[in-house]
Formats: C-alpha cells, sequence, structure tokens
C-alpha cells in the first residue's frame, strides 16, 4: 500500500479537522474548554473504531482513553500505547489574532504542532486501518492528556497504568526541526519555595525578620545546582506589602532540568537539605511537579532501528535526537518501556505566534505511523 500517496490524496480531509479541533481552544487552565475539546475528539475515535472511556477530573480536563482492537485482537495481551494531548499553551479567544490559516507547505495556528496534529493523525491511521481492513499485531491504545503542558499527577499515574500493559509506547509529539525523533529528553522538576519572616517597621528592620532577604539568599544557594547541563529557572517571584514593612512572606517558583535520573537526586537531596540562614525565618520547599527524564536505552534503541526499518520503505529517513523539553513519552519511558518520541510532523514556532507545522511532514508522518501501528 502506497501510504504516503494515499493520505496525500487525503491532506483536505485532516487540514479540515485539525481546523476542527483548533477551533476548539483548550488552553490547560480551562477545564470548560478542554472537556469540549475532549469530547470532540472521543466522538471522532468512536467514528475511527474505537471504544472510548472518559476519566472524570475535577481539576483538569476529562481524560481520555480509546483502544482499538479488530476481533481477533480483542483478547491478545500485546499492545502498543499513543500518547497525545489536546491542551494548548494559548488562551481562548488567542485564535483571532493567531488564525488557522495555509501558505505554501506551511499550516499555522495555535496549537497545531503542539499537538492537535497529533491526534489528527492517529485519528487517520486508525481509521484507514478499519476501513482497508488491514491487521494490527498488536492492540491499540490511544490516551489524550488534557493537562500535558503544565503536567498533573492524575494524568501522569493514567499513563503510567496504560503503559505497564504495552509493550512500547509511541508519542506523537512534533519531531525536532528537520524532522528528528526524540530519543533524549530533560526531565523537570517545579519546585516553590516558601519563606516565612517576621514584620517589622522598616525604620526598625532590626526587629523584624526579612522573608524576602532569606529567599534571595537561598535562590543564590539553589543556583549551585548549575553543574553541567543541569539547568535552574527562576520564573515566578513575590513577596512583601510595603517598602516600609519588612516582608513578612516571600516566594519563588523555580524550574530545574536535568538529564538524568541520578541527577534528579542530587537535586531532590540538595532541596531536602536546606535550612534557612536567618534566625526566626522558616523555610518550605516543596515540588509541584516532576516529570522523569527521558534516557537513552537499549530496548528504545532498537525500537528506533525497527522503525526506521520501516520509515526507509517509505522512502524517508529517520534521525534521532535530543531535547530540553519534557513530554509524556518520559513518563512512560521512565518505566523502562521502549518509547519513540516526536512522531509528530515537523514545523516550527513551538508556544511561539508563528507555531506552524510542514504539510507535507504532516503527511508523511502519518503514513509513517500507520505502518508502526500494523507492523510493529
Amino acid at each position: 500500500m502506497g501510504f504516503r500517496l494515499y493520505f496525500r490524496s487525503r491532506q483536505g480531509e485532516m487540514v479540515h479537522l485539525l481546523k476542527q479541533l483548533t477551533a476548539l481552544e483548550s488552553p490547560t487552565g480551562d477545564k470548560k474548554a478542554v472537556d469540549a475539546c475532549a469530547a470532540f475528539a472521543a466522538r471522532e475515535l468512536k467514528r475511527a473504531g474505537c471504544r472510548v472511556t472518559a476519566l472524570p477530573q475535577k481539576d483538569i480536563g476529562d481524560l481520555v482513553v480509546a483502544e482499538y482492537f479488530p476481533g481477533r485482537l480483542k483478547d491478545a495481551d500485546d499492545e502498543i500505547l499513543v500518547l497525545t494531548h489536546i491542551d494548548t499553551v494559548w488562551p481562548v479567544g488567542k485564535i483571532a489574532k493567531m488564525p488557522f490559516y495555509i501558505t505554501g507547505d506551511k499550516l499555522f495556528g495555535p496549537g497545531v504542532l503542539d499537538m492537535k496534529s497529533g491526534l489528527v493523525m492517529v485519528l487517520f491511521a486508525l481509521a484507514t486501518v478499519r476501513s482497508l481492513n488491514l491487521k494490527p499485531r498488536k492492540r491499540i491504545t490511544v490516551f489524550i492528556n488534557t493537562a500535558e503542558e503544565t503536567g498533573h499527577a492524575a494524568s501522569h499515574e493514567a499513563i503510567r497504568k496504560l503503559a505497564r500493559k504495552a509493550s512500547l509506547v509511541l508519542c506523537l509529539e512534533p519531531a525536532l526541526p528537520g524532522g528528528a525523533l526524540k530519543l533524549e529528553r530533560k526531565g523537570r522538576l517545579v519546585v516553590r519555595m516558601d519563606v516565612r519572616g517576621r514584620a517589622a517597621h522598616g525604620g526598625s528592620p532590626q526587629k523584624g525578620v526579612s522573608a524576602i532577604d532569606e529567599l534571595v539568599s537561598q535562590l543564590q544557594r539553589v543556583k549551585k545546582l548549575r553543574a553541567g547541563e543541569t539547568t535552574v529557572n527562576i520564573g515566578l517571584m513575590g513577596g512583601g506589602e510595603k517598602a516600609n514593612i519588612v516582608p513578612e512572606a516571600a516566594w519563588a517558583v523555580l524550574d530545574i532540568r536535568f538529564w538524568r535520573s541520578a541527577d534528579r537526586d542530587r537535586i531532590l537531596r540538595f532541596l531536602k537539605e536546606a535550612k534557612p540562614g536567618l534566625r526566626g525565618a522558616h523555610l518550605k520547599v516543596s515540588v509541584q511537579s516532576a516529570t522523569p527524564p527521558m534516557e537513552k536505552t537499549k530496548a528504545s534503541a532498537r525500537l528506533f532501528e525497527q522503525a526506521s526499518g520501516i520509515a526507509r520503505t517509505l522512502g524517508m529517513s529517520l534521525k534521532g535526537g535530543k531535547t530540553g523539553g519534557g513530554s509524556d513519552a518520559s513518563v512512560a519511558a521512565g518505566l523502562g518501556i521502549p518509547t519513540l518520541d516526536g512522531l509528530g510532523p515537523d514545523g516550527d514556532g513551538l508556544h511561539a505566534e508563528h507555531e506552524h507545522l510542514r504539510l507535507s511532514s504532516f503527511v508523511e508522518r502519518t503514513a509513517l505511523l500507520t505502518r508502526l501501528l500494523t507492523e510493529l
């Protein structure tokens, strides 16, 4: 089957579906908006022949699990887990200033690359498997995350539960610029520091304990974690009430990224050992979210070689690379499950107003995904 030609002939349909998904704007923190987009995706998955289950959530959009198992595979133990997400970094209304449009080989719009195109890919791949009566070797499970951009304990736990039943995981995050897959990703810790001091009049600061002074001291200490390729970004901070009051409270939120699990353990030990330097100050350090690194393993390397062989039969050449950003693939790979990430289309402008994908890559990657789902 010439899948590249087949999906090229269906490119218009794919673009139309992507336009519908993009119009359903779905910023992570807007549960009503994300739920509407998830419900639309669930209906499309049912049309593609899946059994769909919604996992209701209180704080985030409802998660969606879709299972595809043609008759003979219904009771099979072996399965492929496909990871997608529909939440974006863009607020509702952004599409008015950042419209969905095509120019040449580029398709623009909020969330088209990261990563509503991935959901369109798997929808068309499964619909094709069904309509052409293809015979996958494994059951196929699709997970739609509604809080990937921020990370959430409930979605991470759902991924781990599903991944433990799978023999391999395919993540449809966008490719690296140029089309390379993501074989390694940095892990991430989002850490909050809260400091309590003692308020006093600004004219008699010795009677108080400055929470801001203590916080600044702690942040200087945290900079020591910057070693090798470990990064520390102090992204948010605040504190105090007025210029003439010794601040009683101060806080900061840090984004810490690292390549190895051993680095994560070192960072957590460092944070656990943190003690206030000013007498009378109190310090609380809490981890708000944690994403493990996606480390290169022999099992994932073998899976990459298999995928590369399949790609060559389509006239495609796969390359591997690494990135500092995290994804749900890291959660699955952290369990030791062979995982491929970056199988989505090539493009540019992640989290930027020029976000776009390459239409030719959109078609090619859908053809590749279809082959992977039926041959791995």
